[in-house]
Parts: structure tokens; C-alpha cells; sequence
């Protein structure tokens, strides 16, 4: 889908008034990812994506911290050592993740090439557990970048999405990880 077209097909209403994203990105012709002006701080980011299932595109959802850590148990019940290496590359995206301190850090961080480009090796190295549960690697990483943005954004000092991570990599227990997940 052309760039113009995508923006409109990842518009929504909310309270009468039609968000529009800042960012959109299609991912493996299988998921919209889109990112608008959040509403906790100046620079905050609201995430929301589609997804293609039987040629038809889903309604306009929220990615829960949830959704993709079932995904990564999936992963990691047929492909243990490969995909705790995936987390290490998330714990270690996750160090490097900064705040938005203000629009130009914003703006410049949400584009394709600084999300997927910069991965590109990476999301090589573990495509193979793209076979496995719902979600793509590549689509993981663009998922984990904006995530990983939006908490620090919004509270430098957040650590949530991390300790999740270092909860599915040391192979917690399912209602440990369930609950990190959905803790607000």
C-alpha cells in the first residue's frame, strides 16, 4: 500500500476527533503498525497495528505486552536457545532505548529505516522463528522499538517491559510471566 494510503487506512476516532499517525509502516505484508501523539506527555506515542488474516485486514488494535509475550513462549517451546538469544537482542535494544526529550529525537527515531534498517542483521539471524506463533520477527523488533520508546518516554526510570523480558529469558513460570504482562 502507498505511503498516503496507509495513513488514511490507520486513522480511528476517538472522543469525535480522527487520529492520525505520525508514523505508519507495513511489515511483511501481513501487519500495519502505525504510531500517533500519545496523551501521557508531550512526546508520548500511542502504538496501534493491523493484521492481515485470510486476505482481510483486522480492525485497528492496541499491542498488549501480553500479546507478544505468548507469542515469545510459542517461540521458545520449539526453539529454546534461539529465541532466549532473541531476548538478549531486545535486553540489549532495551539498554540502548533513550527518551524523547523533544520533537526533532521524536520525529527522526519514527521512520522505517531507523527501526527495521538498523535490525537488519538481526532480524536475519532469528527470521527462522517467524515460523512459530503468530507474529514475525521483524515485526517483533518494530513492535519492541516503539514499546521500549513509549515507556521510557513516558517514565525514564520504567523497567516493566525489561523485567518482562528477563522473566520469559530465565524461563519464569507462566502465572509470573502473565502477570508482568498485564500488571498496569
Amino acid at each position: 500500500m502507498q505511503q498516503e494510503r496507509l495513513k488514511q487506512f490507520m486513522c480511528f476516532k476517538k472522543d469525535g476527533q480522527i487520529k492520525t499517525p505520525l508514523f505508519v509502516a507495513e511489515i511483511n505484508g501481513s501487519f500495519i503498525v502505525a504510531a500517533y501523539q500519545g496523551n501521557l506527555s508531550k512526546y508520548d506515542i500511542l502504538i496501534k497495528y493491523r493484521q492481515k488474516h485470510n486476505e482481510d485486514w483486522s480492525r485497528i488494535r492496541t499491542p498488549k505486552h501480553i500479546h507478544w509475550a505468548v507469542d515469545i513462549l510459542i517461540k521458545m517451546h520449539f526453539e529454546s536457545k534461539k529465541t532466549k538469544d532473541f531476548l538478549d537482542f531486545l535486553i540489549k535494544i532495551w539498554g540502548n532505548t533513550a527518551p524523547f526529550k523533544n520533537e526533532h529525537e521524536r520525529k527522526e527515531f519514527l521512520n522505517i529505516e531507523g527501526l527495521i534498517e538498523a535490525n537488519k542483521q538481526e532480524i536475519k539471524q532469528y527470521e527462522e522463528l517467524s515460523r512459530r506463533g503468530e507474529y514475525s520477527i521483524k515485526f517483533l523488533v518494530l513492535l519492541a522499538r516503539l514499546l521500549m520508546a513509549q515507556e521510557k518516554t513516558n517514565l525514564e526510570t520504567a523497567y516493566m517491559f525489561k523485567r518482562l523480558l528477563d522473566a520469559l529469558k530465565s524461563g519464569e513460570d507462566i502465572f509470573k510471566i502473565v502477570s508482568i504482562a498485564t500488571h498496569r
